[in-house]
């Protein structure tokens, strides 16, 4: 939503639905659901650990607004890899990964006969383990769009390189000119025009970019990188920072169950106050979270202290 006020992006991953959890009918899962504020941008991103329930979740998926439903087989994170889902994926037997995305395929296709809107299969991955070779890798992609994946988020590093190391960008290009009728986008490294720029130097052939963690420290990128792809110097918009912290505040509290509060102020914190003068002293302040209303609190004050720091033009 911050990013949307700002101009927006061309599309919207949601955060990683847990398939069995979305069957199950969790607590949470109706709040991985919501898809404001603009519904026919949104991509949902699915993960889970075996097919059966990840094909009965993508069936559901397929019957709500957006563009349509992506697999994670990228995550790294050893709470994720190691149940199975993520990037783990690219590990099992080549033939267990066909089955989900034959069956996911099966599925967006016969919500497609039911409702008659088309929605998207798409990937996002790494190359794999450490030990890839060009070959695993190449044949990894070769199964994917055989079996029907139209769009593929590429983050070129291994699973323990996570996000050490520099982008191995030359697979991503190679990727795209190899099938020039799949949309290739490149993740990893992105925060601003430079390296914006730099990337798609490396990737000319790709289809766009996928931003990430800078979207939280700057919801404006997507504003600068548009005007930057104009020739244009700046955007030429004068940002109220201390409003960006506050409507994210009040965004969490509008549309977050409370249990989710303390983690979701921290996490998008964590990026946000790197912008500040004392952003490690305000990271810290904001970290040490106990309510929402001493969160607005401990903004409010940050600015009264550090005025120079509310307003930045881009």
């Amino acid at each position: 939503m911050l990013v949307e006020g700002f101009g927006g992006c061309d599309c919207y991953f949601t955060e990683m639905i847990n398939a069995a959890s979305l069957l199950n009918l969790g607590p949470f899962e109706k709040f991985y659901l919501l898809d404001a504020p603009v519904p026919e941008k949104i991509v949902w991103q699915l993960t889970g650990n075996k097919v059966e329930p990840m094909v009965k979740a993508a069936s559901l998926l397929a019957h709500k607004n957006g563009v349509g439903v992506d697999l994670n087989m990228g995550c790294s994170a050893p709470q994720i890899y190691k149940t199975g889902a993520g990037i783990a994926w690219m590990l099992k037997p080549l033939s267990e990964t066909l089955e989900l995305v034959r069956g996911i395929k099966s599925a967006l296709d016969d919500a497609e006969k039911e409702c008659g809107v088309h929605k998207r299969l798409s990937v996002k991955c790494r190359l794999g383990a450490d030990d890839f070779t060009d070959k695993s890798f190449f044949d990894f992609v070769e199964m994917l769009f055989s079996e029907g994946v139209e769009a593929l988020t590429l983050h070129p590093r291994t699973l323990k390189e996570r996000l050490i190391g520099k982008p191995k960008y030359s697979y991503a290009e190679e990727v795209s000119v190899r099938y020039p009728n799949v949309a290739v986008y490149v993740n990893g490294e992105i925060c601003d025009c430079a390296s914006a720029d730099f990337a798609m130097e490396k990737v000319p052939h790709a289809k766009g970019l996928m931003v990430a963690r800078a979207a939280a420290q700057k919801p404006w990128i997507f504003r600068e990188l548009k005007s930057a792809l104009s020739g244009e110097k700046k955007a030429g918009l004068k940002i109220d920072r201390k409003k960006v912290a506050l409507d994210f505040v009040n965004y969490i509290e509008d549309f977050q169950p409370p249990e989710f509060y303390k983690t979701r102020i921290q996490r998008f914190f964590s990026y946000y106050c790197d912008n500040f003068s004392f952003g490690h002293y305000f990271k810290t302040q904001i970290l040490n979270y106990h309510s929402l209303d001493e969160t607005r609190k401990k903004i409010e004050e940050y600015f009264d202290k550090v005025p120079d720091d509310r307003e930045v033009l881009i």
